[in-house]
């Protein structure tokens, strides 16, 4: 379990007036529902822990289903002209989730988006994938190939992150405590549950006061403001989303699976997962 954020307020601490965050449908906030609809999710965490609503302007330009072409095309024009001190980015695992994957053309995308954020005086903070496979279930065939995709993400962003140590943060979700207990997760086991945009949010803000902002409150991991999902939530889910995702991802990746395993007879890899 990550503890909650320490305050940061000390007189020489940059304040941030301006949050951008950029990604996918984490990023949105799936996993953290509001009561009255919609969703809350770490950036809403991170920006109250920066000085709430009223100090820093958030601007949250992520959709669901986004990979790191759509940020660099479609988002990353809205950041610049947001101005921001701390921009936010967490996208990836919809690349990893496709056939046409390709780590060579995904690293240009993310180095050309990150390049433009930090020319514009943003300091940048990045995500390293946890193991997927070991919180949603996958074939044998299928968890082995998202594992090396995952594996090729974390490259890029180490490469990018390697580039521009002091203008770059990386929280690595493979090392939070908790990371992989069920609580942290949401019922479809791939988007964070409140508690994990809690998590993710104080482990952004523990990034941003050891590299000199101000962070004038302490992100809390107990569970409050959003609604609680009951086993009736669960069981839509599952019927309304999570067997036809499963289905539309196993077309998808067909040829990926076919592929890995093909090599990994000519390589006499053992079949087990």
């Amino acid at each position: 379990m990550i503890p909650p954020t320490s305050p940061s307020r000390s007189s020489d601490a940059r304040r941030v007036r301006a949050l951008v965050t950029l990604g996918d449908s984490t990023t949105v906030g799936l996993g953290d529902p509001l009561p009255g609809g919609g969703w809350r999710g770490f950036p809403s965490l991170l920006r109250d822990a920066l000085g709430g609503p009223a100090e820093v302007a958030l601007t949250n330009l992520s959709r669901s289903g986004a990979r790191m072409a759509c940020v660099r095309r479609e988002q990353l024009p809205g950041a610049l002209a947001a101005h921001p001190e701390v921009a936010v980015l967490c996208v990836g695992m919809n690349d990893t989730l496709r056939s046409d994957f390709d780590p060579v053309v995904l690293r240009g995308d993310c180095a050309a988006t990150v390049s433009a954020l930090r020319a514009a005086g943003a300091h940048v903070l990045m995500l390293r994938f946890h193991d997927h496979t070991r919180v949603f279930w996958l074939p044998a065939p299928l968890r082995r190939a998202l594992r090396r995709r995952i594996d090729a993400l974390n490259t890029v962003t180490d490469v990018i992150a390697a580039g521009d140590p002091h203008g770059i943060g990386v929280l690595d979700l493979h090392l939070i405590p908790g990371g992989y207990e069920r609580a942290t997760w949401s019922v479809d086991r791939l988007h964070p549950s409140e508690r994990g945009h809690r998590m993710l949010a104080a482990g952004f803000a523990t990034l941003l006061a050891g590299a000199g902002f101000a962070v004038p409150q302490p992100v809390s991991l107990q569970c409050s403001g959003g609604r609680q999902v009951s086993a009736a939530d669960r069981a839509a889910w599952l019927i309304v989303k999570g067997v036809p995702w499963l289905v539309r991802r196993g077309r998808d990746l067909g040829p990926v699976i076919l592929e890995g395993l093909v090599t990994e007879l000519v390589r006499g890899t053992p079949a087990s997962g």
